[in-house]
């Protein structure tokens, strides 16, 4: 079956949807797409090609047009509407006495709703607050509670790598993640080191635990007895992308630290899974 990839922004997830006949289409190129919540303008991911019936959801929606000037001038109007009705919605939140925080909104493209993103500790009756705005907007007002993950992917942010967050700026869906990755890998088990903006783990932790996970089984416990070329020593540490150990090794009744490749040393078992089960509270609060 023949699909398009489309995007709805940047880093966002790729759907399928089916190409018109007769229009040429090229990666980067604005379309106008039907969704289950309204029409909507979004970018080509990647041009038509051909997939495997089961990698598609029925039934596949078929791309509108090809965005036009006047397409993105009402795209760029939507946008301009966003600051006044930020301040509008805050108003009328303070003045209902609601614990809610106002996070992000955004305009259907059609401008027939106005969707209102927002975080709260629990539930929050809004029923009032929607009339409110529905007599200020005339169009449908649809509020939409958050995560604290999602909060951080509304709003973006420059994560402590120094590169935008991976859930704003390069991660279509979250991904899970665990204490154990961080163990796994070798990192300090400080709350500040492993959590991102969110306040949660970082979702980076994810990308390389299969590779991490498998040399973590092949590699000796720290502080374990290995024999190594120059003798038997003690494991102080480890590098898993080099596949090397630092042994401490009693010469000549002095103690001598050296490096030796993994395949150099023997020893007995290895490890077994880290265990994510026993943590402390602070670690415990960085979980999901």
């Amino acid at each position: 079956m023949k699909v398009i990839g489309i995007k709805f922004k940047d880093g966002g997830k790729i759907y399928y949807f089916a190409p018109k006949k007769n229009e040429k289409y090229e990666e980067g190129m604005e379309v106008i797409v039907e969704t289950a919540k309204s029409i909507e303008i979004a970018e080509v991911a990647f041009a038509p090609r051909d997939v495997d019936d089961s990698e598609v959801v029925q039934p596949l929606k078929p791309v509108i047009r090809i965005a036009t000037e006047k397409d993105r001038a009402q795209r760029a109007r939507n946008l301009e509407r966003k600051p006044e009705a930020m301040r509008i919605a805050s108003e009328k939140i303070e003045k209902h006495g609601l614990k809610m925080k106002l996070i992000d909104c955004e305009f259907a493209f059609d401008g027939s709703k106005v969707i209102f993103y927002f975080a709260a500790d629990g539930r929050i009756d809004f029923r009032e607050l929607v009339k409110d705005l529905a007599g200020v907007f005339h169009i449908r007002i649809e509020l939409r509670q958050v995560g604290i993950r999602d909060e951080t992917k509304l709003l973006g942010g420059i994560a402590p790598c120094g590169r935008v967050c991976c859930c704003a700026g390069a991660m279509p869906d979250f991904r899970k993640v665990s204490i154990k990755m961080a163990k796994v890998q070798g990192l300090s088990l400080n709350p500040g080191k492993i959590s991102g903006l969110c306040g949660r783990l970082m979702c980076c932790l994810s990308y390389e635990n299969d590779y991490y996970s498998e040399v973590y089984k092949k590699m000796p416990k720290i502080g374990s007895e290995v024999s190594t070329p120059e003798g038997k020593g003690i494991v102080v540490s480890e590098n898993m992308l080099k596949m090397t150990l630092r042994v401490k090794i009693e010469k000549d009744g002095s103690l001598v630290y050296k490096d030796f490749a993994l395949s150099d040393v023997r020893f007995k078992g290895g490890k077994k899974d880290a265990d994510d089960e026993k943590v402390s509270d602070d670690l415990k609060g960085l979980m999901d």
